[in-house]
Order: C-alpha cells, then sequence, then structure tokens
C-alpha cells in the first residue's frame, strides 16, 4: 500500500516539474515534443497509480478523498500536455491592442 501511495507522489511530483519547466523546454521544438509526450505519460501513469491507490482503500497525504480528483487533474494535465498552440492565433480576429490602436488612429483623423 505504501508502494503505491509513493509511486503516486512521485508521478505527480514529475508531472507537475515538467509542467513548470515547459516554458523553458519550449525553446527548442524538439525538447519541447519530448517533454510533451513525456508528461502525457507520466501524466496517465500517475491518474493509474491513484486509481490503483483509490480501489486498494489507500490514502494519499492522510486523505482516501483525494485519490479520485487527483486522478481526474492527472487526466487534464494528460489532455493538455499534448495541446500545442505554440504562437498560433486561434481566434483568427483582432486583439484588444490592435483594435484600440484602430480607434485611435480613426479619432486622430
Amino acid at each position: 500500500m505504501d508502494s503505491i501511495e509513493t509511486v503516486s507522489q512521485v508521478l505527480c511530483a514529475s508531472t507537475l516539474l515538467l509542467w513548470i519547466l515547459i516554458a523553458t523546454l519550449s525553446r527548442n521544438d524538439e525538447a519541447e515534443n519530448r517533454a510533451q509526450w513525456t508528461m502525457f505519460a507520466l501524466s496517465l501513469a500517475a491518474a493509474t497509480s491513484l486509481i490503483l491507490l483509490d480501489s486498494s482503500d489507500g490514502s494519499i497525504w492522510g486523505s482516501s478523498y483525494l485519490p479520485k480528483p487527483l486522478a481526474v487533474l492527472c487526466l487534464a494535465f494528460a489532455f493538455l500536455a499534448r495541446l500545442n498552440i505554440k504562437g498560433r492565433s486561434i481566434s483568427q480576429g483582432m486583439n484588444p491592442h490592435q483594435i484600440m490602436k484602430q480607434n485611435q488612429a480613426d479619432g486622430e483623423e
């Protein structure tokens, strides 16, 4: 039981560390891709270990209620790890700064 708890904590901490370092790793496309896949795998492994911990009536950080929400959070991290919006304009419209500059230009004329 204690080993599943330890594995869960290590996997969650590793995922969080990669999440924090992703901005640094995104300077290089290859490093970013590797970090994203690693975070994806670690998140799924963490979710699996947390589900195992919950099914064996274990607890994490002294709480038997935390494994389920943390497993869902790890699944969200796995999804977000593969979401790559680096430098892409999603809205395809003008941003507020462009609108403000246009309004100022229109007001001056």
